[in-house]
């Protein structure tokens, strides 16, 4: 227990230093300075193509929509309020991005959604565990592709990336309450979809 808080007061702590050397930069960036938005893309690249990636499951089309994502946010950096957090300004724009990239190219492809399924014992698994757990996840993937565009980010940002539901709701521009109902809609779906696919693998795994 005080080995997790400790993990978490770092994690506080390094985001908060992030999140004021972004500012800095910003400013810089603000008064001209092509260097520090160069810095900026190396500090957030990984994140926005990671995320991209998940939307489209695809890598040569997630860096293109990063690519777009940081030509955008060269372009309307002076409209970013300073007072609100860099990283959920520029998951928007790459959410938005990614959106309409899949609806450019008629494309629905879903995320690989590797982290629904919690991994990180899965060194200790028996094979036959790794495998059911690997399977379920595949049927997650599956079972996404009916949500819609709304349930599939909610779900995405929350569920996949781990985001906080504020930021969900920052990122998405809409109340709280209505990310909740998106998210409640995409996992009611989901675990519906699970049901008939694989009700057994849900028993096994302690998910039903």
């Amino acid at each position: 227990m005080r080995k997790t808080s400790a993990k978490k007061k770092t994690e506080t702590r390094d985001d908060a230093y992030l999140e004021q050397k972004t500012k800095e930069l910003i400013r810089q960036v603000k008064d001209g300075d092509d260097r520090a938005f160069s810095e900026l893309v190396r500090l957030y690249r990984n994140q926005v193509a990671s995320l991209a990636y998940k939307v489209v499951n695809d890598y040569d089309e997630a860096a293109d929509i990063t690519q777009n994502v940081f030509m955008k946010t060269s372009r309307n950096i002076w409209r970013y309020d300073e007072k609100k957090k860099f990283y959920t300004w520029l998951y928007r724009i790459t959410v938005n991005a990614s959106i309409d990239y899949l609806r450019k190219h008629h494309r629905y492809h879903h995320e690989s959604i590797d982290n629904v399924v919690e991994t990180a014992d899965e060194k200790n698994l028996t094979p036959d565990v790794s495998y059911e757990r690997h399977q379920l996840r595949q049927y997650i993937s599956e079972a996404a592709d009916s949500l819609s565009d709304k349930q599939r980010s909610a779900f995405l940002l929350r569920d996949v990336n781990g985001c906080h539901i504020d930021d969900v709701a920052n990122i998405m521009n809409m109340p709280e309450a209505t990310v909740r109902w998106y998210l409640h809609r995409a996992r009611v779906k989901i675990r519906k979809e699970l049901l008939k696919k694989c009700p057994q693998i849900l028993i096994t795994l302690g998910f039903k």
